[in-house]
């Protein structure tokens, strides 16, 4: 991605600059003191991303503001410590909390690459969704999820209507002996697809969501010629203490499905699920990840963004209309 950053403190373009350069995919452009300067460079430059670190109470930064957003249609990244005016173009740009001089920390970074990557993915998405995602070549829909996630599963699942056209296989950071009670919950709130806890040696079929029981990972044994998976409950060791992992499911569905594999990763403390998203992007497959604006921990997500394993970042809202989308079921039965 290519990047052009703005702000008056040569200091703080400096941290940037190289906190940034350590990533082989991001170029940076250039380094001004202001968005004035930034917009000229962007002309021709055309940066996929402005970073802003300067008062934007200020009109000369809004004009120019303004112009990097209507005009040239670029996304920017406002790093403040003061309170944003009210603009008419507010909801177009990402506002980030500025630190002091010292506090430019890890965390702050970890925050800005996710934020970086979101807007990029998001970019790459208006123009090629459409074309990447083959609608109606998928075959297996993956769910992963941590803290939070129940809730969020639910929701995903409600919306997805009646008869939903493939096997969901879907794994739960949970605690043994609460996984009985949750596939029951989940049954009693999404009333229309059939949710069961999963068994070793059985065949997966359409319409119904198969669940990582508690200390098990959940992995597909292999794919029958109806394109069913045959589940596997595998006591093979935690991974990152995990079991069951999201990222277990998730390579072993990239690899037995590849460009047919559909994955949506929710919210969740940690990373797990990243690697297997990027594992899925891969091999052809799609990622859908949780925006962080409706995570209660965007953490999985935002690690799944980080490391590009996310083709998508949507807010949940959105998510089971997406997945409709992608496999062509446009008048779900509710």
């Amino acid at each position: 991605m290519r990047i052009i950053i703005a702000d008056s403190s040569a200091v703080v373009r400096a941290i940037l600059d190289q906190h940034l350069s350590d990533y082989d995919d991001i170029e940076i452009l250039a380094s001004v003191s202001n968005a004035s300067k930034a917009a000229s460079y962007a002309k021709t430059d055309r940066p996929d991303i402005v970073i802003v670190g300067n008062d934007i109470n200020e009109k000369t930064e809004q004009d120019s503001l303004k112009a990097l957003l209507n005009e040239m249609k670029l996304s920017v990244i406002v790093l403040t410590d003061k309170p944003l005016p009210t603009l008419t173009f507010q909801k177009k740009i990402k506002v980030l909390d500025k630190p002091n001089l010292k506090s430019y920390s890890e965390d702050f970074f970890t925050t800005l690459i996710a934020t970086l990557r979101e807007l990029t993915n998001k970019n790459d998405s208006k123009q090629s969704n459409e074309e990447n995602a083959k609608k109606g070549s998928f075959k297996i829909l993956c769910i992963g999820a941590s803290t939070g996630g129940p809730t969020a599963v639910a929701e995903v699942l409600q919306g997805l209507g009646k008869n939903f056209p493939y096997p969901v296989l879907y794994a739960q950071h949970i605690e043994v002996g609460a996984d009985k009670n949750l596939a029951s919950w989940l049954s009693e709130t999404c009333t229309n697809i059939r949710i069961k806890l999963a068994e070793n040696g059985e065949e997966a079929v359409p319409g119904t969501v198969y669940m990582a029981p508690a200390d098990k990972h959940l992995i597909i044994s292999y794919v029958k010629s109806n394109s069913h998976p045959v589940l596997e409950l595998s006591n093979e060791e935690p991974e990152h203490f995990l079991r069951p992992a999201v990222n277990k499911l998730f390579r072993s569905a990239a690899e037995s499905y590849k460009s047919s594999c559909l994955a949506i990763l929710l919210t969740g403390m940690g990373a797990d699920g990243a690697e297997g998203c990027k594992r899925i992007c891969e091999r052809g497959g799609w990622t859908i990840v949780e925006d962080k604006s409706t995570c209660a921990v965007f953490g999985m997500p935002a690690a799944a963004i980080e490391l590009g394993g996310a083709k998508e970042i949507l807010a949940r809202p959105d998510i089971s209309k997406r997945i409709l989308s992608l496999v062509q079921v446009y008048d779900a039965e509710y």
